[in-house]
């Protein structure tokens, strides 16, 4: 019987906490043109000659420090789960495959699968909640690379973003009410970061994107493919669901890379801030994940931890991901029944 074939797509994870490992990942993972975005000559320079070489031994570190010895990293091992519900989910006249953009399994291997079994259309779910040419772009990019060979390729579909999805909301909602967030001082929405640059050159009319105040508040027809207006919007529906006024949060990013501007605040500024304001327990959120992983579990829990109780804090407490919430498998099978 014939299937509809459903591409489930996340960033990617070494495939072991090696340093050997950890550096073929960030190599592919740097070295596409849609992350690092400059020429391609200081792109590898950059990436082979300074960032590989000096990261790759840290960052197995740090991977060791949240790699378990029977499921491995926590964002392949959610990423595994929510495929499996998924299916469970959509039965036989679906197929259900997960891949990774950088590492294993491979966009190239889910593809050949889905092809190999004669499905009708493939529908791709990157599974990043706001767009951004980095991420959703860049799955976008090498899906279709892929297929522009095929012989006879089968319709072909992408969800570009759910950063305002009601179930997704519901979930990061729901994960947040154990830790009821009326008692901590102060609440952070932390997103992935990206250089401003990306976000410049998003902006087509030319004439919003850092040019008007506040000109991610809102989400508009000038800003609506805006990752920065969509990280805006996301918090601001979650903030609404557990009734968080706009005082008592703030929306910032991490995991800034080189010495660029990248989209701010950061958020070591305000976690110094609010430390100097005398706040002593914040709640994170990290809306831009799916599912747990190393800036999640590690940056936010150990990095910003300690460095918030070293400035005179006592508690940085984070709101778990997505990972497999069966919520938020209902959001997906809505995505995949609706589209």
């Amino acid at each position: 019987m014939a299937k509809k074939g459903i591409l489930l797509v996340n960033l990617g994870t070494p495939d072991s906490p090696s340093t050997a490992d950890v550096r073929r990942y960030l190599d592919e993972f740097l070295m596409d043109a849609r992350v690092i975005d400059v020429n391609a000559a200081l792109r590898t320079f950059l990436v082979k000659g300074v960032i590989v070489p000096f990261r790759a031994p840290k960052s197995a570190k740090l991977y060791k420090e949240i790699w378990d010895d029977k499921t491995g990293s926590p964002l392949k091992y959610y990423s595994i789960l929510q495929r499996d519900a998924l299916q469970q989910r959509l039965g036989d006249g679906y197929m259900v495959e997960l891949a990774m953009r950088y590492q294993n399994p491979s966009i190239e291997l889910a593809l050949e699968n889905l092809k190999n079994a004669l499905v009708d259309s493939v529908q791709v779910i990157p599974l990043f909640p706001q767009y951004a040419s980095a991420s959703t772009g860049s799955v976008y990019e090498k899906v279709m690379r892929l297929m522009k060979d095929w012989p006879t390729p089968p319709p072909v579909s992408f969800i570009n973003s759910f950063y305002d999805d009601d179930l997704v909301i519901k979930t990061f909602a729901d994960n947040a009410r154990k830790y009821n967030p009326a008692s901590y001082d102060h609440i952070l929405f932390s997103f992935h970061g990206l250089p401003q640059r990306q976000l410049i050159k998003a902006d087509h009319t030319h004439s919003h994107c850092l040019k008007v105040n506040d000109c991610c508040q809102t989400i508009n027809d000038k800003n609506k493919f805006c990752y920065s207006a969509q990280s805006y919007h996301t918090a601001k529906l979650i903030a609404a669901e557990l009734n968080i006024a706009k005082e008592d949060y703030t929306v910032c990013f991490q995991s800034r890379l080189g010495n660029d501007p990248w989209v701010q605040p950061y958020t070591s500024e305000i976690i110094h801030k609010l430390a100097k304001e005398g706040k002593k327990r914040l709640l994170v959120f990290c809306p831009a994940f799916v599912a747990d992983c190393l800036e999640t579990v590690y940056e936010v829990t150990e990095e910003y931890g300690a460095e918030f109780k070293a400035l005179g804090g006592q508690e940085v407490q984070l709101v778990e991901s997505l990972n497999d919430s069966p919520v938020f498998i209902d959001a997906l099978e809505r995505m995949v029944r609706n589209n």
